[in-house]
């Protein structure tokens, strides 16, 4: 063999050496992502990131995150003190059982239905609340996050916070909100179209407008029905604002949602999954490993034993603080009792609704399964929920900036009905 063949040939060994070389590696790499998957997929136990998210904090991009649980209600985790604390006694106060204000028991109306905390089982440092998901009862739901306020920044906010909020959105003072994100269902395509906050940053007082109606428009028309019940739900928040002089909201949004799916396939789809119950497990019951699909998140219904859910109130908020901030790494934070009266800091949060009879127990949430929603529920046209409350604080005087900013929002979607 000449010296020129042993060339080649070795050539095409060595080429062939790095191909098989290249070969496993990608099967190493591929073997590790899904060992890093499957993982991932055991620590959130059976959770999966939520797949309608369109704004806020989402899972595996930010430090905190968004999950759906297999029981098809939401997990939002908490974030860090004071923000993520006082989210919690919000929640915690307002859906007391043994709450006697009126006020507040007017406001669960317009919250999605809070369950208590959830930890998953071998991380019992990781705190979520535990929530109704308001989009689960649509097949095709269109969704928008607006944040409502002429101030995104709460009054304690340093100005280095309060510069950079206003950097975000110069005009959120004058127009009284912005939107944060939407996803609308596209009929003619059968595909959802998305905008994210930089979309809603985009819009001018000039062009406010069209921009709202783009989540109106399902691809043929401008879901005027959508928006004439739209405005009706928002009134009915701007009225329990009107009514009310006790909390101040910044930073907390109003969630859109309705059915992007034509109203006869939507029946159809109903009529089939009524059917489908009478043959199926007792409502409520499922066979593990059973596999149910919401909203495009496919989700395996597994074991509840799956992480637990904190049906008990009855360990204090004082503990659940504190076992939260042991595991979060910000040292910076001052410790905060949960229960005061005044609001001179940042970390102020309210002193909690006592039953007219003095007893101040912790109130003992009923059983998770007589709270957990039902699988399959009739969807409502149009849903209109208040979300997101790190930065709710007490006060004696009537909440303008909110006000403000739900009447502007009525004119624009007024006007987008009159066109």
């Amino acid at each position: 063999m000449t010296t020129q063949h042993q060339i080649v040939d070795s050539s095409l060994t060595l080429g062939q050496n790095q191909i098989v070389s290249c070969d496993s590696d990608r099967s190493a790499l591929e073997k590790e992502k899904r060992k890093s998957q499957d993982e991932s997929q055991k620590h959130m136990n059976g959770c999966v990131p939520l797949s309608h998210q369109v704004a806020g904090h989402k899972y595996g991009i930010d430090k905190v995150g968004i999950l759906q649980h297999p029981d098809g209600t939401v997990l939002k985790q908490l974030q860090p003190p004071p923000r993520g604390p006082r989210e919690l006694q919000f929640y915690s106060m307002v859906y007391d059982e043994h709450c006697c204000d009126p006020v507040l028991l007017d406001l669960q109306m317009y919250l999605p239905k809070y369950y208590g905390t959830w930890t998953p089982a071998d991380a019992p440092n990781d705190l979520y609340l535990k929530l109704d998901d308001v989009t689960r009862k649509f097949n095709k739901p269109c969704i928008m996050d607006v944040k409502i306020g002429q101030k995104s920044y709460d009054p304690y906010a340093l100005k280095e916070k309060k510069d950079q909020q206003i950097r975000k959105y110069p005009l959120m003072e004058e127009i009284g909100f912005l939107v944060l994100g939407m996803r609308i269902y596209l009929v003619n395509t059968d595909s959802y179209e998305t905008h994210d906050q930089h979309y809603g940053r985009g819009l001018m007082k000039e062009t406010i407008k069209d921009g709202l109606t783009k989540f109106f428009f399902n691809g043929n028309n401008v879901r005027k029905d959508a928006v004439t019940a739209s405005i009706q739900k928002v009134q009915k928040i701007l009225q329990w604002f009107e009514s009310q002089s006790q909390l101040h909201f910044y930073a907390s949004s109003l969630l859109f949602v309705y059915e992007g799916l034509p109203q006869q396939a939507a029946q159809m789809k109903r009529n089939a999954g009524s059917l489908a119950d009478v043959s199926a497990a007792p409502k409520g019951c499922h066979t593990d490993g059973e596999v149910l699909e919401y909203n495009n998140n496919v989700r395996v219904i597994g074991s509840m034993e799956n992480g637990r859910t904190v049906t008990s109130l009855g360990q204090s908020l004082s503990n659940m603080y504190a076992l939260h901030k042991k595991g979060c790494s910000q040292g910076h934070y001052n410790d905060v009792p949960l229960q005061i009266e005044t609001s001179e800091q940042d970390n102020s949060l309210w002193k909690r609704t006592t039953p007219p009879n003095g007893n101040d127990n912790k109130p003992q949430l009923e059983k998770e399964s007589h709270h957990m929603p039902a699988v399959m529920q009739r969807p409502n046209e149009v849903e209109v929920r208040m979300i997101d409350f790190a930065h709710v604080f007490p006060s004696n005087t009537k909440d303008e900036g909110y006000v403000y900013g739900l009447k502007n929002l009525l004119t624009v979607l007024q006007q987008i009905l009159n066109n």
